[in-house]
């Protein structure tokens, strides 16, 4: 099966360069989530070249300027899913950069620390 992230159609691209790419997520948890991708198919953070990995972040931060002007969100999450333990669904490595909002959620303290919802409330605990 071929991978959905290495045959995106051009029309879904937000920004671009030649080593990496930005387009919305296609299973929004939030108004203008956003996925930044690298062109080449590598699975893992951990196996991207040092000129990826800056590609990537250039385009991270890019990504963050247009949102703070089309959605105005309050903060940001910024994740990777590396590996099947780790949720990872997707074989080919992305980072996702969500739009956070006031009052999207009653408490979002422990932000990612959700991924494990039995350890996220810390400062709960005696």
């Amino acid at each position: 099966m071929p991978c959905s992230f290495c045959t995106l159609p051009r029309e879904r691209l937000v920004f671009e360069s030649e080593l990496a790419f930005v387009i919305r997520d296609g299973f929004p948890v939030s108004p203008g989530h956003t996925l930044v991708i690298p062109r080449r198919h590598v699975g893992s953070f951990f196996e991207i070249t040092p000129d990826e990995q800056a590609a990537m972040l250039k385009l991270l931060k890019l990504a963050r300027i247009e949102l703070g002007h089309q959605f105005k969100p309050a903060g940001y999450n910024i994740g990777i899913n590396d590996g099947h333990a780790a949720g990872q669904t997707i074989a080919h490595l992305h980072i996702h950069l969500i739009p956070r909002y006031e009052g999207d959620r009653d408490d979002p303290r422990g932000g990612i620390r959700w991924v494990l919802p039995e350890k996220a409330a810390y400062w709960t605990r005696d």
